[in-house]
């Protein structure tokens, strides 16, 4: 079964600079963001909440991409 998996959870600048990085490899992605869905509901979080998902099939390709952004 192809599942999304989380593959990053940072601050929304981090995970959408990620997001490009896999845009630019053609690697599907997810934003789950409740920092912005709890300031619309009228709550907080914790600023580095926002996750990254991928598909489980493009794990390996987007795990590379990561270890690129973190040197």
């Amino acid at each position: 079964m192809n599942e999304h998996v989380r593959i990053f959870t940072g601050t929304s600048i981090q995970v959408n600079r990620i997001a490009s990085l896999l845009e630019e490899q053609n690697i599907s992605f997810l934003i789950k963001n409740p920092i912005e869905s709890g300031r619309l509901a009228g709550f907080g979080t914790s600023g580095e909440s926002v996750e990254l998902f991928v598909l489980n099939s493009d794990l390996k390709n987007a795990e590379k991409v990561l270890r690129a952004f973190e040197i």
